[in-house]
């Protein structure tokens, strides 16, 4: 038999160990105790130092959830706790005097240093770093240093130079005795110490070794300042010309990778038209032979660019022999206008019973409509561009022949009334430039595709 205690932990019901019989007020009341139990339990204390305006972002009295973020340790306060000074003893400093190893003069300084620091060595000095300049004997000079332009004095006047400012060529050069010795420039220094730096090192290395020796190209640096001055003493005109020059270079690669892709297109076009006529002469040889086989295993299958591609309806399913005469989205609607004209004008039918045979005879149709449109436009294309050269052409003729009649005449003409050579150069700089390629004119392109599907309309005869 249950007891209270068990009764009393079913119902959740707050109580001690004692046993005693379970009340009405105790079973009505519980709710209202363990609401009083959850509220004691959900209130925060709004740790030191946040501000209230944070605090209510946190945590406020319409929002009874607990925080999303709390500090977790609220012992120090919300600020920053400050350093805690005067744990340790001072470290005594001092005025001391000390003087750089990096020296050579032996200059006393003084500053304040820790007094255990009292005795060590300057710690900038180790970033005073020398260049190693090599040394070499009278010996040495005679037997692998000589040189017919330098002497051993200048020699070594040189490389006290180099000892001195580190090799740093440009001071070198401005320190260097010139009244005392020949005129020489920063490239001839160069040249000369790092050829004495790579006999040496290449006599003084030991045998079975090869030592790394750096040669300077002297030439090569001497071209390289030539070019920069060039270019910097080049006139305003000069660079005008040349960014212009550099324009009309992009344009003409532009055109011409234009030309090639049009080419391109061009070749495909043919070369799919070739590939039609062949299948269409195999097909009837096929036919001829009557070779047991289907029509479909018989059509060719006609390449991307030759005429339109039809989706092929393989997928399992019902589906009408209709929709395979439906033109794919890929065909534009000039295409779609000039096939429904021709077909008018032949007298076919735009909706043909969609037999086997009728809608693969249809599809061919069509498609040799498209691929013979698409050669007859890119035929007039290439004869107007081929057109528009020649007079371009003929015009460049007959700007740079325009000095020849005057000339020849034997009279006095004015200066002012004929144009200089440098005129001349330019105008037939720019109809050259102009002569490759121009781009044409989006009317120009229009009136040529309505010109050529009406040739190509009217060309199409009836079989």
């Amino acid at each position: 038999m249950a007891t209270g205690a068990d009764v009393r932990d079913i119902l959740e019901l707050a109580g001690g160990d004692d046993s005693g019989p379970i009340s009405k007020k105790d079973i009505i009341n519980s709710d209202k105790k363990k609401a009083k139990k959850v509220t004691e339990t959900l209130t925060f204390k709004r740790p030191e130092g946040m501000h209230r305006e944070v605090y209510a972002l946190l945590y406020s009295d319409k929002n009874r959830d607990a925080p999303p973020l709390l500090p977790s340790d609220t012992t120090q306060g919300y600020r920053t706790v400050k350093a805690k000074l005067g744990c340790k003893k001072v470290r005594p400093w001092k005025w001391m005097p000390f003087s750089n190893t990096a020296r050579k003069d032996g200059a006393i300084f003084h500053h304040w240093r820790r007094a255990a620091e009292e005795g060590k060595d300057y710690p900038f000095a180790r970033f005073n770093k020398t260049v190693q300049v090599p040394v070499y004997s009278e010996q040495e000079y005679q037997m692998y240093l000589h040189d017919d332009g330098w002497t051993k004095a200048e020699t070594d006047h040189l490389f006290d130079l180099c000892k001195r400012f580190d090799l740093r060529f440009i001071v070198i050069h401005d320190r260097y005795d010139h009244q005392q010795y020949r005129k020489r420039s920063v490239e001839d220094l160069k040249e000369r110490y790092y050829s004495v730096c790579g006999k040496l090192t290449k006599v003084r290395a030991g045998t079975g070794t090869e030592p790394k020796i750096y040669i300077f190209d002297a030439g090569h640096e001497r071209r390289r300042k030539e070019q920069l001055e060039r270019l910097f003493s080049r006139t305003p005109e000069q660079v005008a010309e040349e960014e212009y020059l550099i324009q009309e270079l992009r344009k003409i690669e532009t055109r011409k990778k234009e030309r090639e892709k049009k080419a391109q297109d061009l070749q495909k076009l043919i070369t799919a038209a070739d590939t039609t006529t062949e299948m269409r002469r195999a097909e009837r040889k096929a036919t001829k032979k009557k070779l047991p086989q289907k029509r479909e295993t018989e059509k060719p299958a006609v390449p991307e660019t030759a005429g339109i591609k039809f989706p092929d309806f393989k997928s399992a399913g019902v589906s009408l022999r209709s929709q395979r005469m439906k033109l794919p989205s890929s065909v534009g609607q000039k295409k779609i206008k000039a096939i429904e004209q021709i077909l008018t004008e032949q007298g076919v039918d735009l909706n043909p019973m969609p037999t086997e045979e009728i809608v693969q005879m249809f599809n061919e149709l069509r498609s040799d409509l498209v691929l013979v449109y698409e050669l007859k436009q890119a035929c007039s294309n290439c004869e107007y561009e081929q057109q528009m050269l020649r007079h371009r052409y003929d015009a460049l003729l007959k700007a740079g022949g325009a000095v020849t009649p005057q000339s020849e005449s034997g009279g006095a003409p004015d200066s002012q009334s004929w144009p200089s050579v440098d005129d001349i150069k330019i105008e037939a700089k720019e109809q050259i430039i102009d002569v490759v390629g121009a781009p044409l004119t989006p009317n120009s392109r229009k009136r040529r595709e309505s010109a050529s599907s009406s040739s190509s309309i009217k060309k199409v005869k009836k079989p």
